[in-house]
C-alpha cells in the first residue's frame, strides 16, 4: 500500500463524483439499495464535516469516505468506498477518518450499514466497532445494521 495517500477533499470534484457513483451501483447491487437517499452531500459543507479521498501512487481517486456531525460529541461515517483492486484502501481511509474526528473534537463515530452486506459488517467489527441499537432513521429497520467506535484521545 506504498504511495497511498489519503486527503480531505471538496464532494464536488469528478473524482468525487465517480467514487460516489461506484459505491452506489455497488451497493445497488449488493443490498437493492444505492444509499443516495441516505446522505446530502450538502452536510460535507459543515466545517466539522470532512470527506476524504484516496489516491494511488499515480493519483488515481481508489478510495473515498466522509464524516459527519450527529451531535457535538458523535460523527456518523458515510459513504465508505474503496476500488475492489486495491485492498487495504478502506482501512486506511477508515483511520484518516477516525484521525479527522478526534482532530474535530469527536468522541465517538456511528454508522449504518445494511445486514446483507457481509464485508462491510466485518471489516468494521475487524476494525474495533461495536453493534449498537439502531438509531435514527434506522431504528425500525430490521434490513439495517449500526455500528460504533469510541474514538481514543492523546493528551
Amino acid at each position: 500500500m506504498n504511495g497511498i495517500t489519503i486527503t480531505s477533499e471538496s464532494i464536488r470534484t469528478p473524482d468525487a463524483i465517480r467514487l460516489l457513483c461506484a459505491l452506489s451501483s455497488e451497493l445497488e447491487s449488493i443490498t437493492g439499495n444505492s444509499g443516495v437517499d441516505s446522505f446530502d452531500a450538502n452536510e460535507m459543507d459543515d466545517p466539522r464535516a470532512c470527506f476524504a479521498i484516496a489516491r494511488d501512487e499515480n493519483g488515481a481517486a481508489i478510495g473515498c469516505g466522509a464524516i459527519r456531525p450527529l451531535d457535538m460529541q458523535t460523527a456518523e461515517m458515510k459513504r465508505m468506498y474503496a476500488h475492489p483492486k486495491h485492498a487495504g484502501v478502506g482501512k486506511k481511509v477508515l483511520n484518516f477518518l477516525e484521525s479527522k474526528a478526534v482532530e474535530i473534537g469527536f468522541q465517538r463515530i456511528v454508522l449504518e450499514t445494511r445486514v446483507v452486506n457481509t464485508q462491510a459488517v466485518e471489516f468494521y467489527l475487524k476494525h474495533g466497532y461495536s453493534i449498537i441499537p439502531n438509531y435514527g432513521k434506522y431504528s425500525e429497520r430490521v434490513d439495517a445494521i449500526c455500528f460504533e467506535k469510541h474514538l481514543g484521545f492523546s493528551v
